[in-house]
């Protein structure tokens, strides 16, 4: 049994509860132990799991969150940024999933959290489970 934190950047409160729901149920449902804890926003999830990483009380994450495309550049810095840091975590050797919509609109996102319709969240806990799963074969 494994420890995971699902790092959530609360922010879009209906989505985050079904992608929370989906990651949870992921990981519970294969006898894992989960946190959750959340952070302002996407660009503070890889920052939350480098801090939790450094307490070494955590075998895996999973970053959830929604970014909506608006009328400014900032979705394309969200998007990206919080993606790059999460990349950066995991090629350091830390199991991640990374659950962060980036979408153009609230319907988009909708379908996506729903765990009875596209379930991101479940499948990002699922890529955290693999990549566990990969660094225990490899010995690391």
């Amino acid at each position: 049994m494994a420890k995971f934190l699902i790092v959530e950047a609360r922010f879009y409160d209906h989505l985050n509860d079904m992608l929370v729901a989906g990651a949870q149920a992921a990981l519970e449902n294969e006898g894992h132990k989960v946190d959750v804890i959340t952070v302002p926003g996407a660009l503070e999830i890889p920052g939350a799991i480098a801090l939790a990483a450094e307490s070494g009380r955590y075998d895996g994450y999973v970053g959830i969150g929604v970014v909506i495309r608006g009328e400014t550049y900032h979705f394309e810095i969200v998007a990206g940024e919080s993606a790059r840091g999460i990349m950066a975590l995991t090629m350091d050797g830390l199991a991640i999933g990374n659950g962060i919509l980036t979408v153009e609109n609230e319907a988009q996102a909708l379908v996506r959290a729903d765990p009875a319709q596209k379930d991101k969240g479940g499948e990002a806990a699922k890529a955290a489970l693999a990549l566990l799963a990969l660094r225990e074969q490899f010995g690391a």
